[in-house]
C-alpha cells in the first residue's frame, strides 16, 4: 500500500495542500476547541500530509513533529511551514516511527487510518510514543456498522482512490482504542457533504477509474467523520 499512497498523494499533493489552505482557519478553531491544548505540549502528527493538523496546533503548543510517507506532501508542508518555526517535517511510516517511547505529550493522526493497511499498528505507535497520562487524538472517516453498507462504501472509496484501504466503523475504532488501554475522554461526529466531481478531482480519479467510481458512488454522498480524544493510562 505504500506505493499506492506515494503515487496517489505525490500526484495530487498540490490539490491537497490547496484544499488544506482553504480550510485552515476552520480546522484550527475546531481542533483547539476539541483538544484544548495547554500550550506546552510536544506533539506528534502521524500521517501529516501537507501539515493541516500540525499548523492547526502549532500556535497553541510548544513543538510539532509532522511525519508522512510522501515527499511531495512534505515539500508542500515545508513551504507553508516557514511561519511556524516550531513545526518539523520528517519522512516516515506511521506504523514504524523513529522516536523514543513516551517522547510526546500528544500524539495525533488526522484522516490517515483509512489509508493504512494495518491501522492497529498505527494506533499502537501513537500509544507507544505518548507519555503516560498523555493524550491521543484521532480523526478519521467512519464506515457504517452494517457490513454490506460498509463494503459498498469501501468499494467506492477504493475505486476513487487506490490508496484507500478500509474505513472502520465507530465500534471497531473503539475496540482498537480499548485494546491499547486508551481511555476515551471525548468524541464527536460530523457529516461532511462531498460534491462528487470535486471529490473525484481531488484524488486525480480519471478515465475508466472515474467512470467506475461514479457508478459506485452513494447518492448524495456525505462522509461521516469521528473525532476521538483519548488518554494513555
Amino acid at each position: 500500500m505504500h506505493d499506492a499512497t506515494r503515487e496517489r498523494f505525490g500526484r495530487t499533493a498540490d490539490r491537497i495542500a490547496a484544499l488544506q489552505d482553504s480550510r485552515a482557519a476552520e480546522l484550527e478553531a475546531q481542533v483547539v476547541r476539541f483538544v484544548a491544548p495547554s500550550g506546552d505540549e510536544r506533539v506528534l502528527d502521524a500521517g501529516s500530509g501537507a501539515g493541516a493538523l500540525a499548523f492547526a496546533l502549532a500556535p497553541h503548543v510548544r513543538e510539532v513533529v509532522a511525519v508522512d510517507l510522501v515527499p511531495e506532501l512534505l515539500e508542500q508542508g515545508r513551504k507553508r511551514g516557514r511561519r511556524f518555526p516550531n513545526v518539523e517535517f520528517v519522512e516516515g511510516d506511521a506504523t514504524e516511527l523513529p522516536f523514543e517511547p513516551g517522547s510526546f505529550d500528544l500524539t495525533a493522526t488526522l484522516r490517515t487510518l483509512h489509508h493504512v493497511a494495518r491501522p492497529e499498528l498505527a494506533v499502537a505507535e501513537l500509544v507507544r510514543l505518548g507519555r503516560p497520562g498523555g493524550r491521543v487524538f484521532v480523526v478519521d472517516q467512519l464506515a457504517p456498522v452494517d457490513p454490506v453498507a460498509a463494503a459498498e462504501l469501501n468499494e467506492f472509496e477504493r475505486a476513487r482512490d487506490p490508496s484507500h484501504t478500509r474505513a472502520l466503523a465507530d465500534v471497531d475504532l473503539r475496540h482498537l482504542f480499548e485494546s491499547n488501554e486508551l481511555v476515551l475522554v471525548d468524541s464527536r461526529f460530523e457529516r461532511e457533504p462531498r460534491e462528487l466531481a470535486s471529490y473525484l478531482d481531488l484524488a486525480g480519479c480519471e478515465g475508466e477509474a472515474r467512470t467506475r467510481a461514479e457508478g459506485l458512488a452513494p447518492r448524495g454522498y456525505a462522509a461521516e467523520l469521528g473525532w476521538y480524544l483519548l488518554e494513555k493510562r
